[in-house]
């Protein structure tokens, strides 16, 4: 069985992030999302898997994941030219999936679930055109919505319904036999323009083929949004990290809770109260690390205090009295500056959101 992890997209909701990387690489408790993709396709024994980028940012996941030897698995990387729906997807990668069984993966989807069992049931159960991982949401005219019958199986499924049948909403993990590739060329793009999965397996359903469904029971979160990363940062955090110290702690320095800290980083007269997570080579100094928060790797925090936060490589925090429920990018200096008559003095890039105390 083989996977297929969707890594393209232009990741607009996440701008300035995305502007100069991809969505799917920002970190969640100093680990790319993809990171956590990989890994629960491994876990289930999928170890051969196709990775779909695009053409702004694939060069960049490339460079991160690598040949996939750090999870002993094989990656082939597909160039999707351009955005056109997640069947499309699936067709652009037909040459590398063939004949194979395998499952889809969108690449900026987080579950506290393995999916192990999921993908051994599929397997066992050849007469099963389709598997797909569901689960009960409060809002699901928000989602993909899948309407199921008493035995199991779906029967329809309808993109952002208002009126939906039920609160099942796709999680965006799917499990296809080859027989896929034909229903994708029996449908036509939907109004925005695009080949829709959930068009292709109403079609495999129309056709006889049977879709059953397993129910996510865990969390499940989307890192499309600011609030969405930090809401999976704080989730990661409090349900996966475990304490390890490999930098150094000062005497003058209280550490407490859960803590990862990284090879090469530094405490200095500074305050961690975990879960909290700081990469390799970081100086915090003189400093109150809060609860919640994510240090990336070589990041400079001095006389400030932080909290509930993501903080991505080789930013500088200096200064600052709080700081709190931020996601600050790679190499961004955040500190005072130079101000005539009390004006603020800001140099922000496109896309950029500043919130200001009132005063």
């Amino acid at each position: 069985m083989k996977g297929l992890v969707l890594a393209g997209g232009s990741g607009k909701r996440l701008r300035p992030m995305t502007h100069t990387g991809a969505k799917q690489l920002v970190p969640v408790a100093n680990r790319p999302v993809l990171f956590y993709v990989i890994d629960n396709l491994t876990d289930a024994g999928v170890t051969d898997i196709g990775v779909i980028i695009s053409p702004e940012t694939g060069e960049e996941i490339r460079s991160v994941l690598g040949d996939g030897s750090r999870w002993n698995a094989k990656l082939t990387f597909i160039q999707q030219e351009r955005a056109s729906g997640l069947a499309h997807a699936v067709a652009t990668a037909k040459d590398f999936l063939g004949a194979s069984d395998f499952v889809m993966f969108l690449g900026d989807n987080l579950i506290g679930t393995k999916i192990r069992e999921s993908v051994a049931r599929f397997r066992a159960h050849p007469e099963l055109a389709a598997s797909l991982m569901l689960k009960e949401v409060d809002n699901p005219s928000a989602f993909g919505v899948a309407e199921v019958d008493a035995s199991g199986k779906v029967i329809s499924l309808v993109e952002k319904p208002k009126e939906p049948k039920s609160n099942l909403a796709l999680v965006g993990i799917y499990m296809f036999r080859s027989s896929v590739f034909e229903a994708i060329a029996e449908i036509q793009p939907s109004a925005r323009g695009e080949l829709e999965i959930t068009d292709a397996i109403a079609r495999l359903i129309e056709k006889g083929g049977t879709v059953d469904f397993s129910r996510v029971d865990s969390w499940w979160l989307d890192t499309g949004k600011k609030d969405d990363v930090l809401r999976a940062n704080d989730t990661v955090l409090d349900d996966w990290l475990t304490a390890e110290t490999n930098g150094d702690v000062d005497a003058e320095s209280s550490v407490t809770g859960r803590v990862r800290i990284g090879k090469g980083a530094k405490i200095v007269r500074s305050t961690v109260r975990g879960p909290v997570v700081i990469g390799e080579n970081a100086r915090i100094s003189d400093s109150f690390i809060g609860p919640f928060t994510s240090i990336g790797d070589g990041v400079r925090v001095d006389q400030s205090r932080v909290e509930h936060s993501v903080i991505l490589r080789d930013a500088t925090i200096e200064k600052v009295p709080s700081l709190e429920d931020s996601l600050v990018g790679k190499r961004v200096v955040v500190a005072p500056g130079r101000a005539h008559g009390g004006a603020l003095s800001l140099m922000v890039g496109d896309d950029s959101v500043v919130h200001l105390s009132k005063t």
